[in-house]
């Protein structure tokens, strides 16, 4: 048995050293991502479209890295994986967060939407996987959270947008199967799925009285999480915490989809 007195399980939930990819890290959760690896030890790579907003965050966390990069752009994703690599010589840890969405009924929703929406939260995922995947294959060593919504486990009307919840429930299924492909060469994929968070993505709905009501009758936590929520959940999922799990969607969604 361990020593009472050197034995810590919370040091189990550092990342110290390590070298972590934030994408969508210009603002809302990518942001606090960021920040929260970069209190745990990580040296951070921020990237986003807004170049400003990187190196705005950057100077807040010392001896993190801010790289333009538009996830959209198959280009951009590789030149962001062989500059990290030229820069850091390793990627351990990527966490795929950026998202957009079209918030419209599918009547009206055009297929230009559809697949700009899955370009940017299935494409680019599934690329920026497979560029740091080749690495932590040969390192024999990774962690990759990529960022779902329980809107991919479950319908989101009235809140219309079938673009995004057919995006994020590839990114369930896609997380699955990378994540049983090198459960044998040392990298673990799991999808974290926030429910309905305060978020530059969700704006307007914190303050909006009928969809504060829409949440407080359909969440058990009768109200949307707060960025905080997700830290814990976020670290568990990089670190060594849970180094024997893969293949796993986290759902952090105050009881949303236990109903």
């Amino acid at each position: 048995m361990a020593n009472s007195s050197s034995f810590d399980p919370v040091s189990q939930f550092r990342v110290d050293g390590k070298i972590a990819i934030v994408t969508g890290a210009s603002s809302g959760l990518g942001a606090r991502f960021a920040r929260v690896l970069h209190a745990a030890g990580a040296t951070v790579v921020l990237t986003a479209r807004r170049l400003d907003r990187l190196e705005s965050l950057s100077k807040e966390l010392p001896g993190s890295i801010s790289i333009k990069c538009d996830v959209a752009s198959a280009s951009d994703r590789e030149a962001l994986i062989a500059e990290v690599i030229s820069k850091c010589g390793r990627v351990d840890i990527l966490v795929n967060n950026a998202g957009i969405t079209h918030k419209i009924a599918i009547e009206s929703e055009t297929l230009d939407m559809f697949e700009e929406t899955m370009e940017v939260n299935t494409t680019a995922i599934w690329h920026l996987c497979k560029l740091a995947g080749e690495n932590m294959v040969a390192n024999r060593s990774g962690a990759i959270v990529n960022v779902a919504s329980i809107l991919g486990m479950i319908a989101g009307t009235p809140i219309k947008q079938a673009n995004y919840a057919a995006s994020k429930g590839a990114v369930i299924a896609l997380s699955r199967e990378i994540a049983v492909q090198w459960a044998r060469k040392g990298v673990r994929v799991n999808s974290l799925c926030p429910g309905w968070f305060v978020s530059e993505m969700t704006a307007g709905m914190d303050t909006d009285d009928s969809s504060q009501k829409y949440v407080m009758q359909n969440s058990p936590i009768p109200r949307m999480g707060a960025e905080h929520e997700l830290d814990g959940a976020l670290l568990f999922m990089v670190s060594d915490a849970s180094s024997f799990m893969t293949g796993q969607s986290v759902i952090v969604d105050g009881g949303w989809t236990a109903r």
